[in-house]
């Protein structure tokens, strides 16, 4: 697992929230229609995330010719979605609202179309607002690239302004009860 972002001295252990799912279980999505995750989304990555001790889990998905930057390849801000989303998991096991303050990805090796692509994700620590968090990104054994993360968390009312705008961007298939249903579960918020 990469280092990620230097820990603060006030840093503490991250806690399992009690509600997250037990290790092994696949960690619900947040939302029907995200890109990264949602079952929904035509074009998406659909990743899915099995929880994993304390706080950490692995995610997987698929990466399709809709993914593609250069002739055959991922375009790297899906590579960078892929672990946003795998990072942004963890929040949920936290039981914690909160996005994505910096990530950094480091791009190992390319990632080719039509490859199920595996990430290990960690979250390092807690300090304040501020969640630290780290992820690797496999095919088989092969490390394509790893990423560091700051989540702040911001609670569910950051959320809420753009409640009506989600519902409307699935053609009616999700509304926007469903969206709040899916914010008020915590799960990767």
């Amino acid at each position: 697992m990469p280092e990620g972002y230097p820990l603060p001295d006030d840093a503490v252990a991250p806690v399992r929230s009690v509600h997250a799912p037990p290790p092994g279980a696949t960690i619900p999505n947040h939302y029907a229609g995200c890109f990264a995750c949602g079952a929904e989304h035509p074009g998406g990555l659909h990743l899915t995330a099995v929880a994993g001790e304390g706080v950490s889990l692995v995610a997987r998905a698929r990466i399709t010719g809709s993914h593609q930057g250069a002739p055959g390849l991922a375009h790297g801000g899906i590579v960078a979605a892929v672990m946003d989303e795998s990072l942004g998991f963890l929040l949920g096991m936290l039981g914690t609202a909160a996005v994505t303050g910096k990530l950094e990805v480091t791009y190992r090796k390319p990632v080719p179309i039509d490859t199920d692509v595996t990430a290990h994700a960690v979250c390092r620590g807690v300090a304040g607002r501020k969640i630290y968090t780290a992820a690797t990104l496999y095919d088989g054994d092969t490390v394509l690239a790893e990423a560091a993360g700051l989540f702040i968390a911001v609670g569910e009312a950051h959320f809420a302004p753009y409640l009506g705008r989600a519902a409307g961007t699935l053609a009616g298939r999700v509304s926007a009860d469903d969206v709040a249903a899916s914010i008020g579960r915590r799960v990767n918020p």
